[in-house]
């Protein structure tokens, strides 16, 4: 026997429709309806409500057809965890790697991603950070349209195949975090407002009405997010989420639900011995977020920092256009090195008016520091990674600047060889009328940019999908190879010397010539010498010793107190 459970106010009937038998739900306080029926394990049903169609259970934890087919009952007891010894990961400490189950691998399942995690414990990265993989329509997609948020995606391999690739990355080391949508949910297959006020008309979102966080009937909302919280973590031994876009979240209640899901991470922590991590995605530059509760802020443990990535991507790179405005200087890199974000209440020209707030010395390990992700990449019209856009030598100098600066810092997958792979913006909406209100939009975005429609790939081809596989064959050539050595040398460095992993501001500082394009990242006694121009340079070391690592072939070497580094390469020196 099964209990099924669900929360509908406002409704005068919910019944449960299983293999097209109906049972009525009886109703109780609050909103909640629920029956007793026969069944376990693998039991499939719908929720009809007043007699309308059956609908997918919000609380859906599996979907084995999709989103418009039935819920199905999961019993978690029934996996067999190895993990028992598992003591969880330190994110202050962490190489974190961004990973996309559908493109990762050729079988595009969490049993198939299984197959290559070797292959990261041999990196030296320390969790892998899943996109979405919460139940969205059709089988191609990052996972950002999700409509059933308990749900893992059937064609990743459901619940189980989640539970297996969890339980072999703990076995190897490595924790898990999960990328979560708390902001909206997609356009296909969302039927949550059918069961009652999951949407809010007084705010608007880019992807319409807002999540009630802070309207009438929200705390039942509020309740949904935070129970699909802990059953990733309880369920599912997940040890962190990343919450997409959070500057999304509109709350104005006195305990924002932000705050809330950094304590109820707390809570799990406490009661199971493992840390629980909760990052978050904002473009605000609010070190509020990271803050804790007691200092009035929400108690996140992480945010990422876009102005890092702008401001190395624009200096890297040449570019400006877009939300690179206002970016491109030595100085400005130097700034987020020192001071994580560039505008820190400082005019914006993108934004045409003042924009941050600087975060002081809150410890650097709060942030997380990326030359890649998958937005950055697949927001391009063509999906472009920076190897694509860079000299090999820049790519190497791009790569230490993340790898041994003073935040957490993450890669996305393929960045450790340079994969030559696009990471293109993919759908595969089912719905033709979508699927090309899509497309479409796609095109339009980026003709606004002067593209040329045909040029920009098709969201919904399957081919745009497939040319974002990795292509794992790369690694036997010795270009690829050499920048994958490259990545290990430079993470096996961060663990080696203790002040890489400091997240002190106060002992990291920045020399820098903005004429001669170069810059002295010093991390303590450790100096990352990075020689931007095309000619060789004399760098000032004064006080560093010998050259630890060199991007050139040829190498760096010592003259006094200066370290002459080859064009468009690093140097790192030991303190002397």
């Amino acid at each position: 026997m099964i209990e099924l459970r669900v929360w509908a106010p406002g409704r005068e009937r919910v019944e449960a429709v299983l293999d097209g038998a109906r049972a009525d739900l009886e109703p109780s306080a609050g909103g909640w309806w629920s029956a007793v029926v026969d069944g376990g394990h693998g039991t499939r049903y719908r929720f009809s409500l007043d007699g309308g169609p059956p609908r997918p259970d919000p609380r859906s934890p599996s979907q084995p057809e999709g989103i418009d087919g039935p819920s199905a009952v999961v019993d978690h007891r029934r996996f067999a965890w190895t993990d028992a010894g598992w003591k969880g990961g330190h994110l202050p400490s962490a190489v974190l790697y961004e990973l996309h189950v559908g493109t990762f691998s050729s079988a595009g399942t969490f049993d198939g991603a299984i197959g290559h995690l070797d292959h990261l414990v041999a990196l030296g990265v320390d969790a892998v950070e899943l996109l979405p993989v919460a139940e969205w329509g059709g089988a191609r997609g990052w996972g950002y349209d999700g409509v059933l948020p308990y749900a893992p995606h059937h064609a990743y391999g459901g619940p189980d195949g989640l539970e297996r690739f969890v339980d072999a990355c703990h076995g190897r080391g490595l924790a898990v975090v999960l990328d979560v949508v708390y902001n909206h949910l997609g356009p296909a297959g969302n039927y949550l407002g059918e069961y009652g006020p999951y949407f809010t008309e007084k705010y608007r979102t880019p992807w319409g009405a807002a999540v009630n966080y802070d309207d009438a009937g929200s705390d039942e909302v509020r309740r949904f997010v935070l129970d699909n919280l802990r059953q990733w973590f309880v369920d599912y031994h997940i040890d962190g989420v990343r919450l997409d876009a959070v500057h999304a979240i509109h709350d104005e209640g006195a305990v924002h639900i932000l705050e809330e899901l950094a304590a109820l991470a707390g809570e799990v922590a406490a009661a199971t011995g493992r840390q629980r991590w909760v990052i978050a995605e904002s473009d605000l530059n609010d070190p509020r977020l990271v803050r804790s509760a007691e200092a009035g802020g929400y108690g996140l443990d992480a945010t990422w920092s876009d102005d890092f990535h702008h401001a190395l991507h624009a200096l890297l790179t040449g570019e400006r256009d877009g939300y690179y405005a206002g970016f491109g200087s030595v100085a400005q890199l130097a700034r987020a090195l020192e001071g994580v974000y560039v505008f820190g209440r400082d005019y914006s020209p993108l934004r045409g008016r003042a924009h941050g707030r600087a975060v002081g010395e809150l410890p650097r390990s709060r942030f997380v520091g990326y030359l890649q992700n998958h937005d950055q990449i697949g927001n391009r019209a063509l999906g472009e990674r920076t190897a694509a856009l860079l000299t090999p030598g820049l790519l190497r100098v791009g790569a230490a600047l993340v790898l041994l600066a003073p935040w957490v810092p993450m890669l996305f997958q393929g960045e450790e060889w340079g994969a030559s792979t696009p990471w293109q913006y993919f759908t595969d909406h089912r719905d033709p009328a979508l699927g090309t209100a899509v497309s479409e939009g796609r095109r339009r975005e980026f003709g606004a940019f002067g593209w040329k429609p045909e040029s920009v790939p098709d969201p919904q081809d399957p081919a745009t999908f497939e040319r974002s596989r990795l292509d794992w064959s790369e690694l036997g050539d010795p270009g690829h190879a050499g920048i994958l050595a490259w990545h290990r040398a430079l993470i096996a460095l961060r663990r080696a010397r203790p002040e890489l992993g400091d997240p002190n501001p106060a002992h990291t500082r920045v020399e820098l010539s903005e004429a001669d394009r170069w810059l002295v990242l010093w991390r303590g006694g450790t100096a990352v010498a990075a020689n931007l121009a095309t000619a060789s340079q004399a760098l000032p070391v004064a006080g560093a010793g010998a050259v630890l690592l060199c991007s050139a072939p040829q190498g760096a070497r010592r003259e006094g107190d200066t370290v002459v580094v080859p064009g468009e390469a690093v140097a790192v020196l030991a303190q002397g």
